[in-house]
Order: structure tokens, then C-alpha cells, then sequence
């Protein structure tokens, strides 16, 4: 025996989260025992219901029917109501044909006509369930006291169906299955065929029937320079022999050639707007008579396929044309451009280095010209070619009058000797002596004595000096400078770019392209992936529409 749950207290409440009403009778708000069929409305029944049909419960008199609308509106007040279920319940009653004259009044019209202004129904239903069917699902979502006495009876079981008309039941049931597959399949192939298969078969007819040859020139070039690997050192070292060292004018080049200057260049030259314009072509590929440079431009770029491969250094050139002489012809003609374009972007490199060490040597040949023009001037001036013999000579001659000097005091010194000498040869020694010691002195002093208005020696032979010192000095200069500009000179040329052709341009003898096959396979997939696409996109639509 299990005991009875502990008695709880029910209120009236709201079916759509509303607020538990208020009940006016005593008998709503008592305790009573738990009752699993006990749906929390107690014994109360609105009109429409089960309990209301069955006639177990009936509604109090009324002594007036305005009294009733009265009494039933404070009632629907007391239940405090939120704003959201009053404007649920007027959308329904509108739905219903009811015309309230306030929220409130709404509720109390869906309720007389048995309906739950309240009940958790799907909001599509709203709009999608009307009439008398409508109604009667909605009055069976009303909450009434069911008891065992009011269950409906169990309808009768039908009568079992004999061998032959369940096989036959089977039968249609399959014949129905494979109709309906049939009919799938035979959908799904139309909008394969119209969406898929047509746009392949006229894609394929265009590149196998309308599409121009064009023939494709293939050429091979890079960019080298002439410095020595031995010349570099650190990382230029390691880069120096490798394909990195000219990455960025291979870049350069690359960009170049892709570039508007060299299609109007190329247009200019070799006529690639009439070429493209020739009405022979097909009209996807033809260009107008009146294209602007824009169009050209598109032109240009859609027949020149260019790419520069860091790994090797090599940039890959492919030009298309419609006929093998044209095409060979501008291939030619965008290479002679690429060189040329190299040869200016390291010539100013060139001229840079070789300008600033031409001056250098310059300035230094015009200092010493001016150095020795000076150390002549002074040499013409003064009358001395070289200072230093001059003074040499000077000091020579003094130190031969010293000798003869002392040998004249030895013989001066002999003759005194003797007890009577011969006066004579006494007076021509003093004679002598005296005249010496006065030769030497004026040499002496000729050397830095300027009383007599003349240039001393010592003077002219330190301008001589400082002279020649600078010329020397010049001289020097000069000779780094010319030094400077050899090695400037080298450096340039080791800076020189050169654009060396791996594969030359020749004339093909076979059209390249439309490569119609791979392009029509490339059509077709591209058909069944944009089909393949939208179909699950709908299918997801669908899916999430019908749930």
C-alpha cells in the first residue's frame, strides 16, 4: 500500500505562462487531495468543453446577461494578465471573426466558444488552421476536468482485410513507389539537362566549332650580372652566384612587361589592335574597331602569360596570336624591350659611381696643375731652379775659401816664424787672409742677410719648398683619384645587368589553344558544381521551411 501524496494547494492558472488568477470562491483556493486526471482548473468548465458537453458541471445564473459580461470581465482583471497574452488573445479572436471592444472582452469571447486564448500552439497555426476545423482543435486544447466517466468510447476495429486485397493494397502501394521514383527521376534529369548538359554542349560547341586557334610562342630568358663571385663577401658572397641576387629586376622586369606602357609600345610598333581586331577572329576573342586602350589592355594581358620562378631565376614568357609569324614577332619584340629596360636600370647605377669619381679625379689634376704652375712661377721669379743645390753650392764654395783661408794662416804663421821675414809676403798673406775671411762672410750672409734688398736663400728655398712640398701632395691625390676611378670603373661594370635568353623565340607550327577537351571538361564541372550548390542550398531551405 503506497500512501497518498501530500495534499496540495492548485490554482486556476494560465495555459501560455501566464499569472495564476485570483478565485473568488472559497472553494478554488482549499486543500484537497492529489488527483493524477486533476488538470489545476478544479470544477470549473467553460462553455464548449467536455465537462460542459457531459453536463457534470453547469455555470452559476445570471440574474442579466450585462451582469455576466461585467462579472466575467472583473473576473479576467483579477487574473493579471500580462500585455503579451491579451494581444495574443485579441490576434486570435480576430482570427475567429470576433470583433471584442477590449482585450480583455477577447479573452472572455474565445472562452465562451470554448477556446484557450492561452494554449501553447505554434504561431504558424494562427494563420494557417481557420474555419470549423480550426475550432474544433482549438476546443480540444481547452483544459477541462476529465473523469473516467467522460472518456470517449474506443471506435470499432475494423475488419481484417482477406489475403488478396492485402496483396493488392501492396501492389499499389509499390506501383506508387516506382511512379513517384520514375517521376523524380525524370525531373531530376530535365534539370540536368537544362542546367548542366546544355550549358556543357554549348560551351564544348564554342571551343570545338567557333573558337579561333591561337598560337602560342614560348621563350625563356634571365637576368644576370657581371660582378665576381670572389668580389663578394658576407651574405653578398653567398648571394652574389645564386638566382636571389636578381630577384628584384626579374620582379621589375616582369612588371614591365605587363604593363600598359609596353602594350601601347607594342601597339605602336607592331599593330596589336588591328591584329586582335581582324574580323577572321571569334567574336569572344575579337576586339572592336573603336576598343578603348582599357580593352586593348584586357586583350593584351588575356594573350600574354608571364612568371618569374625564384628557384632557377628563369622568367617564362608565352605570347598568343593567331597566326605563328605574329606571334613570334611580338615575342621578339617584348624581349628586345625587357633588355632594353635592364640595360637602363643599371646604367644609372653606372653613371652614379663613375660621375662622383670623374669629378674627384678632375678636382685633384686641376690642384696639381696649379701647384706646379706655382712652384715655376717661383722658380722664374727667384732665378733658382732648386733651392736646395743652390745652397749646397754656397756651402761648397765656404768651405773651400775655409780651406784656403787656413792655408794662408799656415803660411802667415811660417813666415812669422822666421827671426826677419820678408815683409812683402808677409803683407801679401794678411792680404789674402783678410780677403778670404771677407768672401766667406758676404757667402755667410748672402744666405739669410736682406739688407741689401735682395731675397735671402733661406727664404726662396723654404717657398721653393712648401712649393714643391704641395705639388707632391697633389701629386698624390691625383694618383688615388685616378686610382678611385679605375676601381670605380670595375665596380660598374661588375654592377652591369645582362639579360641572357635561355630559350629563344620560334615560330610554332601548331595552335596551342582552345584546348577544347580540358575546357569543356572544366565547363561541365563547373555546371555541376554551381547545380550541385544551389540544389543543397534549396534543399536546406526546404528542410528548414517544413520544420
Amino acid at each position: 500500500m503506497t500512501t497518498p501524496p501530500k495534499a496540495r494547494k492548485f490554482r486556476l492558472g494560465s495555459i501560455a505562462g501566464g499569472t495564476a488568477p485570483h478565485q473568488t470562491d472559497q472553494a478554488a483556493t482549499e486543500d484537497r487531495p492529489f488527483d493524477p486526471n486533476d488538470d489545476g482548473f478544479g470544477d470549473r468548465v467553460f462553455p464548449g468543453s467536455a465537462a460542459h458537453a457531459a453536463g457534470t458541471t453547469s455555470l452559476p445564473p445570471a440574474n442579466s446577461e450585462a451582469q455576466q459580461i461585467e462579472e466575467a470581465l472583473a473576473e479576467i482583471r483579477r487574473e493579471g494578465l500580462t500585455g503579451r497574452q491579451l494581444r495574443m488573445a485579441r490576434r486570435l479572436a480576430l482570427k475567429h471573426g470576433l470583433e471584442p471592444a477590449s482585450d480583455f472582452d477577447a479573452v472572455r469571447m474565445l472562452r465562451q466558444r470554448g477556446l484557450d486564448p492561452f494554449a501553447r500552439t505554434p504561431m504558424i497555426n494562427l494563420f494557417s488552421n481557420s474555419g470549423p476545423e480550426a475550432e474544433e482543435g482549438a476546443s480540444q486544447n481547452l483544459p477541462a476536468r476529465i473523469t473516467r466517466q467522460t472518456l470517449p468510447a474506443s471506435p470499432t476495429a475494423a475488419a481484417p482485410m482477406d489475403e488478396a486485397g492485402r496483396l493488392a493494397e501492396i501492389r499499389h502501394v509499390q506501383m506508387e513507389i516506382a511512379r513517384r521514383r520514375k517521376r523524380k527521376l525524370v525531373l531530376l534529369g530535365a534539370r540536368l539537362a537544362f542546367f548542366v548538359l546544355l550549358p556543357t554542349m554549348l560551351v564544348g560547341w564554342y571551343f570545338y566549332m567557333v573558337a579561333t586557334p591561337m598560337y602560342a610562342t614560348n621563350t625563356e630568358f634571365l637576368i644576370q650580372k657581371a660582378e665576381a663571385q670572389s668580389s663578394s663577401s658576407g651574405l653578398g658572397g653567398l648571394l652574389g652566384g645564386s638566382s636571389f641576387a636578381t630577384v628584384q629586376e626579374s620582379i621589375t622586369v616582369q612588371s614591365y612587361l605587363t604593363s600598359r606602357e609596353a602594350m601601347l609600345r607594342l601597339d605602336e610598333e607592331m599593330n596589336l589592335r588591328a591584329h586582335f581586331s581582324d574580323p577572321a577572329l571569334d567574336p569572344l576573342t575579337r576586339l572592336p574597331a573603336n576598343a578603348s586602350d582599357e580593352e586593348l589592355y584586357d586583350t593584351y594581358l588575356r594573350h600574354l602569360t608571364i612568371g618569374y620562378d625564384p628557384t632557377e631565376g628563369l622568367i617564362k614568357m608565352e605570347v598568343l596570336a593567331s597566326d605563328p609569324e605574329t606571334s613570334q614577332n611580338f615575342s621578339t619584340a617584348l624581349i628586345t624591350y625587357a633588355e632594353e629596360r635592364v640595360d637602363q636600370m643599371s646604367q644609372r647605377l653606372r653613371e652614379d659611381q663613375m660621375r662622383g669619381a670623374r669629378e674627384s679625379y678632375e678636382e685633384a689634376e686641376a690642384n696639381m696643375m696649379s701647384a706646379r704652375q706655382r712652384v715655376i712661377e717661383l722658380q722664374e721669379r727667384r732665378g733658382i731652379l732648386s733651392a736646395d743645390r743652390e745652397v749646397a753650392t754656397v756651402f761648397q764654395q765656404i768651405s773651400n775659401f775655409e780651406l784656403q783661408l787656413q792655408e794662408e794662416r799656415l803660411r802667415l804663421s811660417e813666415l812669422l816664424s822666421n827671426p826677419r821675414p820678408n815683409s812683402t809676403r808677409v803683407e801679401v798673406a794678411e792680404r789674402n787672409i783678410a780677403s778670404l775671411e771677407t768672401l766667406i762672410e758676404s757667402l755667410r750672409s748672402g744666405l739669410t742677410d736682406t739688407d741689401t734688398g735682395e731675397t735671402s736663400l733661406a727664404r726662396v728655398q723654404s717657398e721653393l719648398m712648401v712649393a714643391e712640398t704641395d705639388l707632391e701632395t697633389r701629386q698624390q691625390m691625383l694618383s688615388q683619384a685616378l686610382q678611385q676611378m679605375e676601381g670605380a670603373r670595375i665596380e660598374a661594370n661588375r654592377q652591369t645587368l645582362y639579360l641572357s635568353i635561355g630559350v629563344f623565340p620560334i615560330a610554332p607550327d601548331e595552335a596551342a589553344y582552345p584546348r577544347s577537351f580540358e575546357n569543356t571538361l572544366l565547363a561541365f564541372l563547373v555546371f555541376s558544381g554551381i547545380y550541385l550548390l544551389i540544389s543543397m542550398t534549396a534543399s536546406i531551405l526546404r528542410e528548414q521551411v517544413s520544420a
